[in-house]
């Protein structure tokens, strides 16, 4: 397919733009939990060697890490300290017409 076709309500061109390589990671990690494919997936979709991937993964893995865990302490007097994950989770809503009857 060209980048510039005729339609009914004129010329039409598509602008195609390939991800940015923190867009590309964040897709990864949406399908997979593996850090290696993740890279394989991201280098894919960038058209970048894995060697120059991997690395970036890895960091923002390590961001990712640090972001969601919280650590809470106890009581003063116990030394043990308990990391708990916080997970956000979207909403869905939905928007219903109303119909009126007749």
């Amino acid at each position: 397919m060209s980048e510039d076709w005729n339609t009914k309500y004129g010329p039409r061109r598509v602008r195609r733009d390939p991800p940015t390589l923190e867009e590309a990671i964040f897709a990864a990690s949406g399908i997979t939990d593996d850090v290696q494919a993740q890279a394989e997936i991201a280098s894919a979709l960038m058209g970048l060697p894995l060697e120059q991937v991997l690395p970036e993964v890895k960091k923002a893995v390590r961001v990712a890490a640090r972001t969601n865990t919280r650590v809470i302490t106890p009581d003063q007097g116990s030394h043990q300290q308990r990391a708990v994950v916080v997970e956000r989770r979207t909403v869905r809503r939905f928007n219903f017409d109303k119909r009126t009857g007749t």
